[in-house]
């Protein structure tokens, strides 16, 4: 559904300035979202919490469905609201799988649901163009064609979970709980948020998660827009998306380690330097291939950035600290990726694709610069 937001958006709406609005919609709802799933979750346990976030992502699909044979924004960003709260119930899953297993297992159980993840980010992409294809067929209008997918996928995967996430993951968790008690205390006081922020490491490991995401979505988000106006196909738009989900996902493992090997501002600082790579390159050219290796780049950057941040993050932490700092940090890193997708379309329709490309890079110089300071002021 990426993958075409932007073109779907600037069809309804009726030029690109509000191109970025649905997905900052998505990102909104998606935020405080989370929290609320994760309280409803203890209430109603996982199996029926997660069913019931993926029926959600149903009548969110439908309803975008309806909104491009209709012809109404307002519908859309309705059912792209829909979609955010679904996405947040699907970001918890991964926790599903690390509360179910030994503390010696957990990383290896939330690998396995990321490389899913990782798959559907590459795959997604490709199934604009059969999918356009096979609504068509029904008299649908093809840009419906990956609402329309989502809607049986939702379906599907709504009744897996239901019958197969058995028995209920919170019964399980306890007695994992009870084979393998918590020692570990924190080293000293739970700090407040407030205090938290002056850490000058904190304010380093957040904009390096929050910046990143931000230009990557407003670059992103519109690159489909750009390549419509160059006359591309559906397919070569699929293409040079899969490109970009491939360099934000498939490398994790190399990021990962390297950010222990090297130490996490290091990384960090390399990921800026991919990122403004992929600016520069981006405008250059409207071929598929110059735009899929700078897309490439601009998840590439993403990853190495977003990786090496958490890892910071966490490292600052306390155990009793880091479900409210890290959800914090979510909020923050919503919240700065929703204002991105809705001024992309407006740098869009104002001043062009090349200029989007440059405020992405002038934005980076903060992480950047700020690393770098760190990184001298800590050695």
């Amino acid at each position: 559904m990426a993958t075409i937001m932007s073109i779907v958006a600037t069809q309804l709406y009726g030029d690109a300035s509000q191109a970025g609005l649905p997905y900052a919609v998505n990102n909104l709802s998606a935020a405080p979202a989370a929290f609320l799933w994760g309280v409803l979750w203890d209430r109603l346990g996982r199996r029926l919490g997660l069913t019931l976030g993926l029926v959600v992502g149903v009548f969110g699909a439908v309803l975008t469905v309806v909104a491009v044979q209709t012809g109404s924004f307002l519908l859309f960003l309705v059912g792209m609201a829909g979609l955010g709260v679904t996405r947040a119930a699907v970001g918890l899953g991964r926790f599903i799988a690390s509360e179910v297993s030994p503390p010696d297992r957990r990383g290896r159980a939330i690998s396995y649901v990321v490389l899913g993840g990782t798959v559907g980010a590459i795959l997604g992409p490709l199934l604009v163009s059969p999918s356009s294809k096979w609504v068509m067929a029904f008299g649908l209008d093809e840009l419906a064609g990956p609402f329309a997918v989502s809607i049986v996928l939702f379906a599907i995967v709504a009744v897996v979970t239901y019958w197969g996430l058995n028995p209920e993951p919170m019964e399980v968790s306890k007695k994992v709980d009870e084979q393998f008690p918590q020692t570990d205390q924190p080293a000293g006081d739970s700090r407040t948020i407030r205090q938290l922020i002056r850490l000058p490491a904190v304010w380093v490991a957040v904009l390096a998660m929050a910046l990143p995401q931000m230009v990557m979505v407003m670059v992103m988000g519109m690159t489909s827009l750009h390549m419509r106006e160059h006359n591309h196909a559906l397919d070569a738009i699929s293409l040079v998306f899969s490109a970009h989900t491939l360099g934000m996902f498939a490398f994790s493992i190399v990021s990962g380690r390297l950010s222990d090997r090297w130490g996490r501002g290091q990384v960090i600082l390399v990921g800026t330097v991919i990122l403004l790579v992929s600016f520069t390159l981006a405008p250059m050219r409207t071929t598929t291939s110059m735009l899929a290796f700078a897309l490439f780049l601009l998840g590439l950057g993403w990853n190495f950035c977003f990786v090496a941040g958490s890892a910071l993050l966490a490292d600052q932490l306390y155990p009793p600290e880091r479900a409210r700092t890290q959800g914090f940090n979510d909020v923050f890193i919503g919240l700065a990726t929703a204002g991105g997708s809705y001024g992309s379309g407006l740098l869009l329709a104002a001043w062009g694709y090349s200029v989007l490309n440059q405020v992405s890079a002038a934005v980076i110089l903060f992480p950047l610069i700020l690393t770098t300071w760190w990184l001298l002021k800590h050695n």
